[in-house]
């Protein structure tokens, strides 16, 4: 049987990694120490569900070496989280917990120095979105091209996703709604209230 934390969407996982993008890749074949973390962006099917994910890395990037050696790797996104303490929960009998979410992906990295231009201007569209004072590459001038070849784009392959969202699903009602008045962390209550539809 799921556990209540082991129960979420296609729509959950894109917006946990539309929100905290930064994943922390870890090749299958290669020290601990060659896992590094990197900006990713979701690209998804038809139905919502997460089917690879493109990224860019330097190209003396410490996983550069594993990934071409092995291409197999495991992204980790870690999510909201937060103690939660008994005054949270308006109970002073009440365990103090620690609620997150998190995703482990499982895929194939495909090092691809034909995306590194899609790979690079994609992210900066998203983290700087259309505006006055947006920044585009373009403002570089000629140094872009120098630093573009210093960098390698890539696109994972996802095989699977599997993730835990603790994030009060077991807690009685009025303790559930305890925690979301009194937490001051608002982007962990807002995804404690998403992960609690229909109870609050």
């Amino acid at each position: 049987m799921t556990s209540v934390f082991g129960r979420y969407s296609s729509d959950d996982v894109r917006a946990l990694i539309d929100q905290y993008p930064l994943g922390w890749i870890l090749p299958a074949n290669g020290p601990a120490s060659a896992g590094c973390m990197l900006p990713l962006l979701g690209e998804y099917a038809p139905d919502g569900s997460l089917v690879s994910l493109l990224g860019h890395m330097s190209r003396r990037n410490t996983l550069v070496a594993p990934l071409s050696a092995d291409p197999q790797a495991t992204i980790l996104f870690s999510g909201p989280q937060g103690y939660v303490s008994p005054a949270h929960a308006g109970m002073r009998d009440w365990g103090p917990t620690w609620n997150y979410a998190q995703l482990a992906v499982e895929c194939v990295i495909e090092l691809q120095p034909e995306l590194t231009e899609e790979a690079i201007t994609r992210l900066v569209e998203i983290m700087e979105p259309e505006g006055q004072d947006s920044w585009r590459a373009c403002e570089l001038g000629s140094r872009y091209d120098a630093m573009r070849e210093s960098i390698i784009g890539f696109r994972a392959s996802v095989e699977t996703v599997s993730g835990r969202f603790k994030l009060a699903q077991d807690e009685q009602p009025e303790v559930l709604g305890s925690i979301l008045a009194n937490h001051p962390d608002a982007a962990l209550v807002e995804w404690m209230r998403r992960m609690n539809k229909g109870r609050v």
